[in-house]
């Protein structure tokens, strides 16, 4: 009786599970795939990547660096080091170690950065370069100590005009409530 009862439950259970992965993935993406691609150099920006894709319902993917950048590269004191080489010279194009499967499948793709020199670091544009996001809706996040979205958005629309760049957000610790209303206000 006992393993019966205990059966039950388990099935039970196991059927909500997946009515609730299916409502949530109807309600929540309105049909639309969604990915949410990020690059962090410290880990800051991955963990916010990684709540707004839970929240976004979304597939999370890291833009790996080729080369991982060490604590030296990342000196912006220091204007021989890897990442201030890099942002002085806006042809650099960092190698990526890994690509998207399939970036046709989505229609939404949020844009996850830590803000280097008031723009987005240049393996973003590696990325962007790899990948067709013409006509996609793209939505930047980055997280920052002090510097606005704004202007690292304004770049990228300036340089890949095709892609369909939605209001970037700035998101430093952001609650799940915060990611939540973005979600509802952009009608995912």
């Amino acid at each position: 009786m006992a393993t019966l009862a205990g059966l039950l439950i388990t099935l039970t259970a196991c059927a909500k599970t997946e009515q609730t992965k299916e409502s949530n993935s109807e309600n929540m993406d309105n049909g639309k795939k969604v990915l949410v691609a990020y690059f962090s150099a410290t880990g800051t920006t991955k963990a916010v990547a990684e709540e707004l894709a839970k929240v976004m319902d979304a597939t999370l993917f890291e833009i790996e660096p080729a080369e991982p950048y060490t604590a030296a590269d990342l000196d912006w004191h220091d204007d021989k080091s890897r990442s201030s080489v890099e942002m002085k010279d806006p042809a650099s194009r960092p190698a990526v170690k890994n690509k998207v499967e399939d970036i046709a499948q989505y229609d939404v793709v949020f844009l996850g950065y830590p803000v280097w020199w008031y723009v987005a670091p240049t393996i973003i544009n590696t990325f962007i370069d790899e990948n067709n996001l013409d006509g996609k809706k793209v939505y930047c996040f980055a997280t920052s100590g002090g510097s606005p979205i704004g202007p690292c958005v304004e770049a990228l629309k300036k340089q890949y005009p095709a892609i369909d760049w939605e209001e970037g957000k700035l998101l430093n610790r952001p609650s799940e409530a915060t990611l939540e209303a973005w979600k509802t206000a952009l009608g995912l």
